[in-house]
């Protein structure tokens, strides 16, 4: 009988730490990896400034695919291990793609201005 709540309390609690690790929300600065980002954009002016925000974005993007990638892969695991969940993989699987959705859209969004920046800094050179 012990190792039965051994085992009801270590998936109990590795339920609880994915859902507090999971918690923290990202704004848009934070989803770029940097909050002095909305500034520097603003006092963009050369190819080579729109150039080094372009890789930043273009890191950032990959940054937040990778961690799109990790909760895949939990999302995979609660499924195919349900039973090891209790009544908790439903609430695990909701939240863990709400997190997948959220990080997709936030690479997206760094793809997008990797892109626009990548355009500035082409037309800022072709006028000079």
């Amino acid at each position: 009988m012990p190792l039965i709540r051994i085992k009801t309390f270590s998936a109990a609690l590795f339920a609880a730490g994915c859902l507090l690790t999971g918690c923290a929300q990202i704004s848009a600065p934070e989803a770029r990896g940097n909050t002095s980002i909305p500034k520097a954009e603003q006092d963009t002016r050369t190819p080579s400034e729109h150039a080094v925000l372009a890789k930043h974005f273009e890191e950032a993007a990959k940054e937040m695919q990778a961690k799109a990638d990790i909760q895949k892969s939990l999302l995979k695991r609660y499924e195919e291990k349900h039973y090891l969940y209790d009544r908790v993989p439903h609430d695990l699987e909701a939240h863990t793609s709400a997190l997948i959705r959220k990080y997709e859209q936030a690479a997206k969004t760094c793809a997008e201005e990797a892109i626009y920046h990548r355009k500035k800094a082409s037309e800022s050179a072709e006028l000079k």
